[in-house]
């Protein structure tokens, strides 16, 4: 199958202040995908951005709410594929490997191709950066599943099934959080590629802060925990209150047993308390866990009530030949 005939290929280019590269990724991809629509999403740029993406060949819209899930949200909602090319302005990622990512996502059938960085040269990743998406893709590996190794690549590659029943939340760089987890939490089949990724072009400046948005990613990881995993969360809370409570407790009770007094009222006191708190945090799990069970259930059904990429092949390919 010839990538872009039998399926429509909308490629998503999210945009802020990139006139050095924009040009260069437009036509990359252009070449890589030729079939493909090319959108390219400006983010209230300050520079000539909208223009020379224009002049590329991509069709241009603007979201005014600032920020990289913003614009994510408005390009999900907007645009009609039945496959979707997600990736950076910045012309850091290898746009010859789109026609294999998306070729692999068509064959097998996926909802999700991440676009795992390779480095080709020292200086691609900003001091820090590197770290902390070890850090923090190790974070989600822990707690969510163990499938990708670069949670916070921004090249991938979406099903029309993944893109229209993500609800997207996030504001800023988290977004690549929550579409990772969306995909681990519906057990989506997926795959994570190996791609080349380079330093930033002359002129063009990386829009990430390392601490700012790394600490927003690791609330988001922590909000996520809680919608998603609400028993691990709470059930962490109430088993660390309780050892807390019986390590106070215990010379409280010897010294009962002993003397049939108890002489630091107000230790137990506090020792009562946080069994109580402890047996709380186990309650307000057991009740969130069954919510979000019937929301995992809702996004379940959502998620299945829209083709897959065979089926929406199967569909074109039918309805070609019957013209």
């Amino acid at each position: 199958m010839e990538i872009g005939r039998e399926l429509a290929v909308a490629v998503l280019i999210p945009c802020f202040n990139e006139e050095a590269a924009i040009g260069t990724v437009v036509a990359d991809m252009r070449q890589a995908l030729p079939n493909a629509t090319i959108y390219v999403y400006d983010n209230n740029s300050t520079d000539r951005t909208r223009q020379l993406a224009r002049e590329a060949g991509a069709v241009v819209r603007t979201e005014p709410r600032q920020g990289k899930g913003y614009v994510v949200r408005r390009m999900f909602a907007d645009i009609e594929a039945d496959i979707y090319v997600m990736v950076d302005g910045d012309a850091t990622y290898d746009a010859r490997a789109a026609g294999s990512l998306v070729s692999k996502l068509v064959t097998e059938g996926l909802d999700m191709v991440n676009g795992a960085r390779e480095e080709t040269a020292d200086s691609a990743y900003r001091v820090g950066h590197k770290f902390g998406n070890k850090l923090l893709t190790g974070l989600v590996r822990a707690i969510f599943g163990s499938e990708f190794h670069d949670m916070l690549s921004g090249y991938r590659v979406f099903s029309r099934r993944f893109v229209k029943s993500f609800p997207v939340m996030s504001a800023g760089f988290e977004i690549e959080t929550e579409l990772t987890i969306h995909a681990l939490g519906l057990e989506m089949p997926s795959a994570e590629v190996r791609t080349a990724f380079s330093e930033r072009m002359a002129g063009s400046a990386s829009k990430l802060r390392t601490f700012a948005d790394g600490f927003r990613i690791l609330w988001t990881i922590v909000k996520l925990l809680k919608q998603e995993r609400p028993m691990a969360l709470f059930g962490a809370a109430a088993a660390i209150l309780m050892v807390v409570s019986v390590v106070l407790a215990y010379p409280i009770f010897v010294t009962f047993f002993e003397t049939g007094l108890v002489p630091r009222f107000p230790t137990a006191i506090l020792a009562t308390g946080l069994i109580l708190l402890s047996f709380l945090s186990l309650a307000c799990g057991l009740i969130l866990d069954t919510v979000t069970r019937g929301r995992q259930e809702a996004k379940r059904m959502c998620y299945n009530g829209i083709p897959g990429v065979h089926a929406a092949a199967a569909s074109t390919l039918t309805s070609s030949r019957a013209a």
